[in-house]
């Protein structure tokens, strides 16, 4: 009980706190944003700073501050204290540069502020990595909230093949999930097509209501009903499920989005295109990713007390079953169903807006004008048709699912990998302390590798030799980071290089530089060394 209650101390005062350092670092301004600058009426919209937090938190929320957790905590109460300390260290401060980057330089979207930080050759290689991405949350995202709903809520069998013969089931066994996925698969693609404002903001508030409530009653029933006092958390005598095997990189892996997701940084520069004002990113991108670690703590206390009970079993499948176990006896079986609709919406709100997200990076990798309707739906239609066909496979297929899972796992940790390079180099170039993001990014460099090195969809080698090639790949990884900013700071600070002509142009200073008679840009305060290595 100890444990957690500490946890979930660092979690909101350390996140309060070195919230307010990050934002005195990046040094937001009053400067016109995006989503006035650039307004379209599609995709650079204004909306109220309370709609774009909650549509950030169900952007990047997802299953994995459910799902990650719940088999995270196998690893023992240590995740009482891992979950937070990397929430605050890593994952918020992700979030934040993230949104905020995209924000200071006219809304671009992670693989055009690659391209502009890191240069072309790592833009090429992050772009394979991000759409993949992409491509298999949309895919994972309609897998999972359809299963879901069809088996705990609906009661229906979600198996495409008998368990005993192999083959596959008639359509009429099929046809209640089929016809579930294609509604869910519906509301993405008009949600994908549709101004954001249209759709995303006016329903996500209804999502959000569902989501706090679900979250909220699981950490009331934790109290209310005794289950606080059955965390079995003394250091040294680990509960007899737990396992510290490998818990770097399995443990990080496994919980992913409740700690760090470089998923988020897309869904953050989304959500920066209908952004107010600078001062709101701390609120929108900061804060989010504190109350989805909250979320991830709740679920992780909720999941041990149901191991300690005696459920034993783990893995994706045994995930997705203990969901139902925890909301039901926590909530009863109204209150259950409630929660369980509440993780649905989790995966569906992350879901609709990955395959948004992935429209936008094809459509400035391919200069494909999104305003017009038509070159809209085409390219949609295009992301749709293979995204179904990948999802009918992986349910014939009856290990297709798992392997994805573990595509999107790996995939999902190496783009964070490469979004904190960004911000290392842009902080460093800023003669600001990049090391708050290169030391969580040659971590995490650390994780992807050895677990790529280890496991079966990567090398197969053992442990101790993966782990010495990723202390190696890590190395190299942090010494070309530095180097990068560096080098940027030099031509910054010789003046080869003016980055203010990338941003969006800080309108309030250049105003008052007119009446003063002089030139606005280069009174610019983001360009004047605050930190000094």
């Amino acid at each position: 009980m100890y444990t957690f209650l500490i946890g979930l101390a660092v979690l909101l005062v350390g996140g309060c706190l070195y919230g307010r350092f990050c934002e005195r670092v990046f040094q937001p301004d009053r400067r016109t944003t995006p989503a006035y600058a650039q307004a379209d009426g599609v995709n650079y919209v204004p909306m109220k700073r309370w709609k774009n937090a909650l549509i950030e938190l169900l952007n990047i929320a997802g299953t994995g501050p459910v799902l990650g957790p719940i088999q995270g905590i196998l690893f023992g109460p240590i995740a009482f204290v891992l979950i937070p300390i990397g929430c605050v260290l890593g994952g918020e401060v992700h979030d934040y540069f993230s949104g905020m980057l995209s924000l200071r330089h006219k809304g671009a979207q992670m693989p055009g502020l690659m391209q502009r930080f890191m240069g072309k050759g790592v833009y090429q290689v992050y772009n394979i990595f991000v759409c993949l991405l992409m491509f298999l949350v949309g895919v994972v995202f309609i897998y999972t909230p359809g299963d879901m709903l069809a088996g705990s809520v609906l009661g229906l069998s979600t198996s495409f093949v008998n368990a005993e013969t192999g083959a596959s089931l008639g359509f009429e066994a099929m046809a209640p999930v089929l016809i579930i996925y294609a509604i869910i698969l519906a509301y993405y693609l008009v949600a994908t097509l549709f101004p954001i404002d249209k759709i995303i903001g006016r329903i996500y508030p209804v999502f959000g209501a569902v989501l706090l409530l679900s979250a909220v009653g699981i950490f009331a029933g934790l109290f209310l009903g005794g289950g606080i006092f059955q965390l079995n958390e003394v250091w040294g005598v680990w509960p007899i499920w737990a396992s510290m095997e490998n818990l770097v990189p399995m443990f990080f892996i496994t919980v992913a989005c409740g700690i760090v997701s470089g998923f988020h940084s897309t869904q953050a520069c989304i959500i920066a295109r209908s952004v107010n004002s600078e001062f709101e990113g701390r609120s929108t991108f900061y804060m989010m990713m504190i109350l989805e670690g909250f979320i991830a703590m709740i679920w992780a206390a909720a999941a041990m007390v149901v191991y300690n009970a005696g459920v034993a079993e783990a893995g994706v499948t045994g995930a997705v079953a203990v969901v139902g176990i925890i909301a039901k006896d926590f909530l009863g079986e109204v209150g259950g169903i409630i929660a369980i609709v509440g993780v649905i919406v989790l995966a569906i709100t992350s879901g609709d807006t990955a395959l948004r997200s992935l429209r936008l990076m094809l459509a400035d990798y391919f200069h494909i004008d999104q305003v017009a309707r038509v070159k809209r739906v085409g390219l949609a239609l295009a992301i749709f048709a293979p995204v179904a066909a990948v999802l009918v496979y992986s349910k014939f297929d009856p290990n297709g699912f798992n392997v994805l899972w573990r595509y999107f796992s790996f995939a999902n940790e190496t783009c964070a990998v490469f979004a904190f390079a960004l911000i290392s180099v842009y902080l460093f170039g800023k003669r600001k302390p990049g090391i708050m993001t290169l030391v969580p990014g040659c971590f995490y460099m650390f994780v992807v590798s050895s677990y790529l090195l280890n496991a079966k969809i990567g090398f197969g080698l053992d442990w101790s030799l993966a782990y010495a090639l990723a202390g190696a790949l890590t190395a190299v990884y942090c010494v070309l980071v530095v180097r990068a900013g560096l080098v940027r700071r030099r031509r910054i600070e010789s003046g080869a290089l003016n980055p203010v002509e990338y941003e969006t142009p800080n309108d309030v200073l250049e105003a008052g530089a007119a009446e003063r008679g002089t030139e606005g840009a280069g009174d610019d305060r983001e360009d004047v060394p605050d930190f000094v290595l």
